[in-house]
């Protein structure tokens, strides 16, 4: 995906598989915590269907719509978390499985003694 694009000019643009069917039109874009970058899309995949999020990082803009490198079964397949809600990393990381797309998981922080506790002497 384009870094420079402004992800509000995503929403609204027609969403297409990788056979040039088309998924529906973005609804949401969802960005990186850390980075800012836009990360997700929310794509409405009918009138009265949900939203599925698809990866934007092997997806990119062609002629105005977003080609999206996947089968439009597997993207209404996706796991449904709703929009308008933070996706968490656990939520992220069952939506980068669904694609077949290896991320390493987050990290964890090592459960140690960052200092003492107040009121407490050293001695």
């Amino acid at each position: 995906m384009q870094t420079d694009i402004d992800p509000r000019h995503l929403i609204g643009r027609r969403a297409f598989d990788r056979n040039g069917t088309k998924i529906g039109t973005i609804d949401e874009v969802y960005l990186d915590d850390a980075t800012g970058a836009p990360e997700w899309a929310a794509i409405r995949t009918g009138l009265f269907s949900r939203d599925a999020f698809v990866p934007l990082e092997p997806s990119e803009l062609v002629d105005g719509a977003l080609q999206v490198p996947f089968e439009r079964a597997l993207i209404k397949d996706a796991p449904d978390f709703g929009v308008g809600r933070h996706l968490s990393p656990e939520q992220e990381l069952q939506l980068y499985h669904h694609y077949g797309l290896d991320v390493a998981p987050p990290p964890t922080v090592p459960d140690r003694d960052f200092g003492r506790l107040a009121g407490t002497e050293e001695g």
